[in-house]
């Protein structure tokens, strides 16, 4: 899985994963920051959300453009760490109480994000140009994908641990009940003598508060609240320290990707890799292939309104209708002490099966060493109690999943291609669609006989009301694969089918479709208190069933097009091969 590729696919892969980690790190509690600080509606909260990852997935185009026409990819992606990190420090210090300097901040983060994403993707592909490598573009983006994951993965448990340490140094612990009880307070909603307020008061009393009048019951709230708000803005802080780390990773091992830090122009001038191949097309081969990618981005847009309800409607989900605590070996899942050494017995096993005869003994070392971590490890910290959660912690769920995952898709497609049966990029798109309406099956099902959103206020779930947390698990292991059949293939659909002379800006198209998708997940977030959960999970069945039929009506014309690109390609190689030889 990991032979035959550059050096640079690994630096930049590394550069990348220390971003995301910051980004996810922030992701995985921004909606409960929005909510806990501000007071405001899952609808306000939802609107900007989906503005915010709309914009994040948006300016690639922008990024893109720049270093196409003026920067070039490696300037234009270190000044997107420098802009992001000034986005992340103002959230994390703010300047006054408003929300003026978060929206700031969120512009910044962004911009950022907008001059850095799509260039570094531009770059990996870059480094497949050259005839050595080009065979294993695909598996390159997915061992890319998967690193983008390695730092989502760590960042849910790392908001977490922030959030529960500086609340226990407050003598608090978190409760997701409060926030939404604190603000009705504030605005007066709930009085003295109302379930609100009683049930208010006794969350206060738990935490160890002497609530005896209004004016006591206020102090604490207030007191939680900004608790609460403080250690989100620690967490946000984890992200500056996270690009620090990207940036020196992507400067300081610069040598190994320089080669392909070049636009088509520079190339055209003799710069770059002397290796890679400059390919010409006519205007019509342009204009087929950028249709293509307007077709599949089309597509893409309602699966990423589907699946990024992960930090919507589904954190929403977690935190009012599942149970926030669980007992049993899978206690595990729950805490980094327990996946970590999960992940790496699965790796073991994976080798032991998998592997040669160099790597079958490393693989049942790691196997049995750690089965045994995992033992001690339950034995010590889980088996006697339960383990209590916070709802960020589902989001660890799908970069677990996908760490785990994509040696088993990687090695799956492996042998399809083997027995020349392997989908093409746009048909395994089509079947990630599929899947990920099966994935909404599984939480409609589990959301039956719940109460309403809209009726939580007047009606609070008790813990025996609320579900199992095995729906969410399963609704993300399910998308998870909905994902690793269409995201990392998308990514390199785009890579192989971009025309040469817009490669940065194709790249960022591929996020403008994800920024609609993301946008359009604040309607799904919009109608959180305005239907029942089964319609809500409806929706999002619906959309990905449509899209699913949509791409495979024109799959013809897409894997004609994907074709045509390869065997443009080969034939750019093997004139490139004929004048070395000259």
């Amino acid at each position: 899985m990991l032979n035959g590729h550059p050096k640079g696919l690994f630096v930049l892969a590394a550069t990348n994963t220390g971003e995301r980690f910051g980004y996810y790190t922030m992701l995985a509690i921004f909606t409960l920051y929005l909510q806990a600080h501000y007071g405001w509606s899952s609808a306000a909260t939802s609107q900007v959300f989906g503005i915010f990852l709309a914009a994040v997935y948006f300016l690639p185009v922008i990024g893109g453009i720049v270093a196409d026409k003026f920067l070039g990819y490696g300037k234009t992606i270190t000044l997107g760490t420098i802009v992001m990190f000034l986005g992340y420090a103002l959230l994390a210090f703010p300047i006054g109480s408003g929300a003026i300097p978060m929206f700031i901040a969120l512009g910044f983060i962004a911009l950022g994000t907008g001059f850095f994403k799509g260039n570094l993707q531009v770059l990996v592909g870059n480094l497949y140009d050259n005839p050595k490598y080009s065979k294993n573009r695909d598996l390159a983006y997915s061992i890319f994908y998967m690193c983008i994951n390695i730092g989502a993965f760590f960042a849910p448990s790392m908001a977490e641990a922030i959030s529960n340490y500086i609340l226990k140094g407050a003598g608090m612990v978190y409760n997701s009940k409060i926030p939404a009880l604190a603000h009705q307070l504030f605005d007066g909603t709930i009085a003295p003598g109302s379930a609100g307020y009683e049930e208010l008061v006794n969350l206060a009393t738990a935490q160890g508060a002497s609530i005896t009048d209004l004016s006591s019951l206020q102090q604490f709230a207030h007191t939680y609240i900004d608790t609460l708000s403080q250690s989100y803005q620690y967490g946000f802080g984890v992200a500056c320290i996270s690009l620090i780390a990207s940036l020196a990773i992507f400067a300081g091992f610069r040598k190994y990707y320089k080669s392909a830090d070049a636009t088509e122009k520079e190339k055209a001038q003799g710069k770059g890799d002397k290796d890679a191949v400059v390919l010409e097309l006519t205007k019509e081969q342009t204009r087929e292939r950028v249709i293509a990618l307007i077709l599949v981005f089309i597509v893409v847009i309602f699966f990423w309104m589907s699946f990024h309800q992960n930090g919507l409607t589904m954190t929403f989900f977690a935190r009012d209708y599942t149970t926030s605590h669980i007992s049993g070996i899978s206690s595990l899942l729950f805490s980094l002490s327990g996946t970590v050494p999960f992940i790496l017995l699965f790796y073991g096993l994976f080798l032991l099966f998998t592997g040669d005869k160099k790597t079958k003994p490393i693989g049942g070392i790691m196997a049995a060493v750690f089965a045994v971590v995992l033992y001690f490890v339950y034995q010590k910290n889980f088996a006697s109690h339960q383990t209590d959660y916070t709802p960020q912690i589902f989001q660890q769920f799908n970069p677990m999943f996908i760490i785990i995952l994509t040696p088993i898709f990687v090695g799956l497609f492996s042998w399809l291609s083997s027995k020349k049966k392997e989908p093409s990029a746009p048909r395994k798109i089509g079947i990630g669609m599929i899947i990920a309406a099966l994935g909404f099956v599984i939480l409609l099902v589990g959301s039956l006989g719940l109460t309403a959103p809209s009726d939580l206020a007047s009606h609070p779930l008790s813990e025996s009301q609320m579900v199992s947390p095995y729906w969410l698990i399963n609704t993300y292991l399910v998308l998870t694969c909905a994902e690793l059949f269409l995201s990392p293939m998308g990514i390199s659909f785009v890579s192989k089918v971009s025309p040469p002379k817009y490669k940065g800006m194709m790249q960022g198209l591929w996020f403008a479709a994800t920024a609609v998708g993301n946008y359009l997940t604040s309607v799904i977030g919009y109608l959180w208190e305005k239907v029942s959960l089964p319609v809500l999970w409806g929706i999002l069945i619906i959309c990905c069933a449509l899209s699913a039929l949509f791409i495979f009506s024109i799959m013809k014309r897409l894997e004609r097009v994907t074709r045509e690109s390869e065997e443009q390609l080969k034939a750019a190689e093997e004139a490139h091969k004929k004048k070395e030889k000259k």
